[in-house]
């Protein structure tokens, strides 16, 4: 039977595509550094990485999304303990939030370098106003902050692709030449090869966005709106790093040893088209910070009920003085870390979000089965 867990509609499908995105968008993806680390420092195994990314992206979202739609009338439901069971659930609800306040960090490190280069301003000045704006943004409620990310997220995309396709356009020429670039582009991996590289960045996005992803699901009208919102998102997702990744290997001589290379790429296009790139930029860290913003306070408040505005000062007080590290190296040093905590989560996601299709299947019978 086709219920009212069936119903979608494709313009909050979309909504649902884009808030997913808005969480991975952040100063790593949006100026280059996650791409470049995680992707291209691998040369033609990137590919390799990109296509791994795709298959657990689009399997992995689905679950949280699905699994936080199922449990929407739970008000204290926690994902952790429901994938990883009491002991280790217990031990990621307390990592998380530690895990997220360092990501802050660095989106806001980020957000003060790149107001500061184009504009003028003093980088902690820039960093202070995207603080305030992420303060705000929390401030406004979660699905006020949705509809202003949700919105957000599919600009970036949009922008990074046409950088991006111009790049390889442009570039095609240099595609034979990868090979000499390969001693430079080994000083930013993340991993020791690329197929670690590729677990240790779903892991990184997994983990990290496990709650919002299940709260995002929680305010899904059906199941199935939840589930092509995910996939949408995560293929979308893919498709832009496969070609931002592309443009940075073709340029790889350049933009490889820089802070931020999609700004470079933008800028060689055109100064125009580099000066709207760090609008983009600020937005996108902006956009992720938000999300990571509300799982953060959203643990803390659940200890001192009506604490939350005050949770959320003291989180943007803290982000903001950890901002002031260098940007490119928080990212080298940190970022793989988170992903190699997300291992043993991500594995119970996957074993859980197996065991629920099938019983889902059986619930439902075969001719819903499309439907999971």
């Amino acid at each position: 039977m086709r219920g009212r867990g069936n119903r979608c509609r494709i313009r909050d499908v979309v909504t649902f595509a884009g808030a997913f995105i808005a969480w991975i968008i952040g100063s790593g993806f949006a100026t280059g550094q996650e791409i470049l680390q995680f992707f291209t420092s691998y040369g033609y195994y990137s590919y390799g990485v990109v296509l791994l990314n795709l298959l657990g992206f689009l399997c992995l979202s689905q679950v949280l999304l699905t699994t936080g739609y199922a449990h929407r009338d739970e008000a204290n439901f926690n994902h952790f303990t429901f994938f990883c069971g009491k002991k280790a659930g217990g031990f990621y609800s307390w990592l998380i939030p530690a895990t997220l306040i360092m990501i802050m960090a660095v989106l806001i490190s980020g957000a003060g370098a790149t107001i500061s280069e184009y504009y003028g301003l003093n980088r902690y000045l820039g960093s202070m106003i995207m603080a305030a704006m992420v303060l705000c943004a929390y401030l406004a409620g979660f699905k006020k902050m949705i509809r202003i990310v949700s919105t957000i997220g599919p600009v970036i995309i949009a922008f990074t692709l046409m950088v991006g396709l111009a790049t390889v356009i442009r570039g095609a020429g240099n595609l034979s030449h990868i090979r000499q670039y390969e001693t430079v582009l080994g000083a930013s991996r993340s991993a020791p090869n690329w197929l670690i590289s590729a677990v240790l960045y779903i892991s990184l996005n997994f983990l990290s966005g496990s709650t919002y992803f299940t709260a995002l699901g929680m305010t899904a009208r059906s199941r199935k709106e939840a589930k092509w919102g995910a996939i949408w998102g995560a293929f979308t997702m893919i498709l832009a790093i496969a070609v931002m990744n592309t443009a940075i290997l073709l340029h790889s001589k350049d933009a490889a040893s820089l802070a931020i290379p999609t700004l470079y790429l933008a800028r060689h296009i055109s100064p125009v088209l580099g000066a709207v790139f760090s609008i983009v930029l600020v937005l996108g860290m902006f956009s992720s910070c938000s999300t990571m913003m509300w799982t953060v306070c959203s643990r803390f408040s659940s200890l001192t009920p009506g604490g939350n505005r005050m949770a959320a000062a003291a989180v943007t007080a803290f982000t903001f003085l950890l901002g002031m590290l260098p940007f490119s190296r928080l990212i080298n040093v940190f970022y793989p870390l988170v992903g190699y905590m997300g291992l043993i989560y991500i594995g119970c996601v996957a074993c859980k979000g197996l065991r629920s299709l099938r019983t889902y299947k059986k619930e439902n019978g075969y001719e819903d089965v499309s439907e999971t």
